[in-house]
């Protein structure tokens, strides 16, 4: 009993100083960015790194490898890191909040395999980049779109169980429609394809890639922010949220359809990525406390932060490049039956 509340001293000391950890996380971010962006199978020095951007910002040409590698190369892949990282661990506390369940994640609606869907089919059909990445936008919206129909034509239940139970189901139809097209895939070319773009990896990012699914991150991430106190209602339950004057069903309707076209944004473009959208914001509850307004900018940093790294590691440690989905995985399983052996110790 006195170390478990010794633990729960340390948190509320950690959660009463929620600016500084801000400002800590914030930081950490750009010390990250900076070491991902000099990192890699061609080196690239700070002072040279700090020139080039210099070189940018005064219109001067470009100047040799560094320029093309840094401009083309890495910073697109380092800010679609930061961008999908953060874009997934908002979308799973907002999650989170509204099941009210740290143990539920984006995948929860079945966005992910319904993006997954997606890609599959345009890769399957020989389709070009720009057209497999909004074949799989659209789907994920789609399937998810479809959880909640369904969800909303069963009566006489609790809602938020319908809505889990109808996105499992539908996940598991999408996950099979991969399966039956990876069977019918051209085996030496498209199966390859399919296989990694599934394990997710930030490869093939591309300036475009980014500034096309930046804004509809930014658009999906306003009305988590101006909704922010009654999404701190809402994970009191529906009871207590319309005692308080909220609607508890359009409210959660706004927050799924946010968090959704959040993760298809960044899934469009990174491939399916598992565990962050569990693991980040469940960590910054810990630092920050359940106020969502601490919360939501406290899990995008460390979100961004957190597959910055993971990326830097997959891309540096071996000579073959290692898919992010299998990093992610490594890392959050044994973080996720963590989570389970301690309950909802620490939720509230």
């Amino acid at each position: 009993m006195v170390e478990g509340t010794s633990t729960l001293e340390r948190r509320r000391t950690l959660s009463e100083h929620p600016t500084a950890i801000l400002f800590g996380l914030t930081g950490l971010l750009v010390v990250l960015i900076a070491v991902a962006a000099s990192t890699g199978a061609y080196p690239i020095s700070f002072g040279e790194m700090l020139a080039a951007i210099w070189r940018w910002l005064t219109g001067q040409d470009p100047i040799g490898t560094t320029d093309t590698v840094l401009f083309e190369i890495r910073l697109p892949r380092v800010f679609a890191g930061v961008l999908a990282g953060a874009a997934l661990a908002a979308a799973g506390a907002a999650y989170q909040g509204l099941f009210r369940n740290p143990l539920v994640s984006p995948d929860i609606l079945g966005v992910s395999s319904g993006a997954g869907l997606g890609a599959v089919i345009g890769i399957f059909f020989s389709l070009p980049i720009w057209a497999i990445q909004f074949s799989a936008f659209a789907m994920g919206l789609a399937t998810v779109g479809v959880v909640y129909l369904i969800a909303s034509m069963v009566r006489g239940r609790e809602p938020i169980l319908v809505l889990v139970l109808a996105g499992v189901v539908v996940g598991s139809l999408t996950g099979a429609a991969i399966s039956l097209l990876k069977i019918l895939a051209d085996p030496y070319d498209q199966l390859p394809a399919i296989v990694f773009w599934l394990l997710g990896s930030l490869s093939s990012i591309r300036n475009a890639d980014v500034i096309n699914a930046a804004p509809l991150v930014l658009i999906a991430l306003i009305p988590l922010i101006l909704l922010r106190w009654r999404i701190n209602v809402l994970s009191l339950g529906d009871e207590e949220a319309k005692a308080l004057g909220v609607d508890s069903s359009k409210l959660r309707l706004v927050v799924i359809f946010a968090a959704t076209l959040m993760t298809a944004s960044v899934v469009a473009i990174s491939g399916v990525i598992g565990w962050v959208g569990l693991v980040i914001p469940h960590l910054a509850r810990m630092l920050v406390g359940p106020n969502f307004e601490r919360l939501l900018p406290a899990s995008m940093l460390m979100g961004g932060g957190y597959l910055l790294l993971v990326d830097t590691v997959a891309r540096s440690l071996t000579v073959t490049e290692i898919p992010l989905g299998i990093l992610t995985a490594i890392i959050g399983a044994p973080f996720f039956l963590w989570l389970l052996a301690r309950g909802r110790d620490g939720w509230s």
